[in-house]
């Protein structure tokens, strides 16, 4: 099968985990699940918008970077807590704040590929972002190869690819909102070195 792949790449991206604690068990901020793979597609082409969610365009993806900067962030609880003080009138209300660490991939490259021509240069007139959209990855070529080549070129293609499917392989990568929260299930397929060499 023939492949059109779009090479993006930029200064930063951030991707972010599907849980609080879920980094120290799986890494997730230096690989993309469904659902953020589904929102770089719905950005390119926003016709699927209205599709059940799924990946309909893009057939496999590598991402690859220089190396993840550790990054504290300050939060803040959603909800408001309340409290009267002793001997006062008056409630207060807080929100509590909490610092995290968050990962920055330093100099990310993003491949995308399609089977179809028409996706590869539609995609390449656009910008992405992997989660936070002050990260913008531009796009620098598109390369038409061989599937084969795609999976096994380490030295153009090296990188991570999440594939979504269930196997003894599996680890649970989110929950599908949009299908009544039913699990989602990936393994974590390597080609060359993901994290560049300086």
């Amino acid at each position: 099968m023939k492949y059109y792949v779009v090479k993006y790449s930029g200064p930063f991206g951030f991707i972010k985990p599907w849980t609080a604690v879920r980094d120290s068990e799986t890494f997730s901020q230096q690989f993309l699940t469904q659902s953020n793979l589904g929102g770089i597609e719905r950005k390119l082409f926003p016709e699927l918008l209205q599709e059940k969610f799924d990946l309909y365009r893009i057939r496999s993806h590598r991402l690859a970077y220089d190396q993840v900067s550790q990054q504290q962030e300050q939060i803040q609880t959603r909800g408001w807590n309340s409290s009267k003080p002793k001997g006062s009138k008056s409630i207060l209300f807080e929100r509590p704040k909490a610092i995290l660490i968050r990962g920055v991939l330093l100099n990310p490259v993003l491949h995308l590929a399609f089977d179809r021509k028409e996706f590869a240069s539609a995609a390449a007139t656009q910008h992405i972002c992997l989660c936070r959209n002050e990260d913008i990855l531009y796009p620098e070529e598109i390369m038409e190869e061989e599937q084969s080549v795609f999976n096994t070129d380490e030295e153009r293609f090296a990188g991570y690819e999440l594939v979504f499917e269930k196997t003894v392989k599996s680890f649970l990568v989110g929950y599908n909102r949009f299908d009544n929260n039913s699990p989602m299930y990936g393994w974590l397929k390597t080609i060359g070195n993901p994290v560049k060499e300086f």
